[in-house]
This record gives structure tokens, C-alpha cells and sequence, in this order.
């Protein structure tokens, strides 16, 4: 598998979900399985089931969780050297001629991507066209809604 890039506070997120998973609900959900157990039959006891589907959830969830982490290229990007270029976790204000707006986008990996909160996957149209470029630059991004003009406002590595 080849490296997943993640910035350094996704990584801090999904190592925090891991520990809560590991430490919270895992003993959590062993626990509700052994009260089940002692409701007696356990073909018709909806109390174990709903717990021994959470346990796969949970369990699953780890083995992704570890799986990423493992092969994670964290990027730093304050330690980062880019002369005012997009490159991976800038973060980037941009005027939109289109809609007559400013938007702020950072550029993450895939598994923090979060349009809400302004976090857009790397391999994003917006991502793709964006990187490289500098401040002054404006980006042509093609979407469903047709073509979007970006000029970047400033460039900031936080």
C-alpha cells in the first residue's frame, strides 16, 4: 500500500479516536455483552446482537484506524519550504469571481476532508488546481456547475 498524506492534526484526530476506542468503548461494549450473556438465551436476545454488531463496528473501526496510521505520511507544513506556493495542508484564501466570494480552503488528505469546515481532499478538483500556483494566480476549475474562476488571495502555512 502506498503512503496516505495527513497533516499533522489529522493525525493527532485519528490517534485520538483510536485511543477512545481502545480505552472507551471497546470495554464498554465487552461489558454490555457479558450483561447480555447473563439475560440467558442468546438466539433471541436482541441486547447481545445490538452489542455484538457494535463490537465489529469497533473492531473495524481500529484495524482502519491503525491501517491509516501505519501508512500515514504525516506532512508538516510549517516546517515546509514552498515560497508562497500551494502545496499539501496550505491553507489558501481565494476569491471566486463566479458567486463574488472569498472562501477559505485547506488542502488535507482524503480522510480529514470536510468541505464544511473548509478541508478539501488533496485529489479534489479545486486541490488539483490550486496547488503549485501563488498568490496573485488565478485557478480554472472545471465542476459540475461550470467553470469556476479561483484567484488566491494569500497563501498561509499554519
Amino acid at each position: 500500500m502506498s503512503k496516505v498524506p495527513l497533516t499533522v492534526k489529522g493525525a493527532e484526530k485519528l490517534r485520538a479516536e483510536l485511543t477512545e476506542l481502545k480505552s472507551v468503548k471497546r470495554p464498554a461494549v465487552i461489558k454490555a455483552i457479558a450483561e447480555a450473556r447473563e439475560h440467558g438465551d442468546l438466539k433471541e436476545n436482541a441486547e447481545y446482537h445490538a452489542a455484538r454488531e457494535q463490537q465489529g463496528f469497533i473492531e473495524g473501526r481500529i484495524k482502519d484506524i491503525e491501517s491509516k496510521l501505519s501508512h500515514a505520511q504525516i506532512i508538516d507544513v510549517t516546517a515546509m519550504h514552498a515560497d508562497g506556493r500551494v502545496i499539501f495542508g496550505a491553507t489558501v484564501d481565494v476569491f471566486e469571481e463566479e458567486e463574488d466570494a472569498e472562501h477559505t480552503f485547506q488542502i488535507v488528505g482524503e480522510d480529514e476532508a470536510d468541505i464544511k469546515q473548509g478541508l478539501i481532499s488533496v485529489g479534489s478538483p479545486i486541490a488539483r488546481a490550486l496547488i503549485g500556483k501563488s498568490e496573485g494566480d488565478v485557478a480554472t476549475v472545471e465542476t459540475p456547475k461550470g467553470m469556476r474562476h479561483l484567484e488566491i488571495l494569500e497563501v498561509r502555512y499554519e
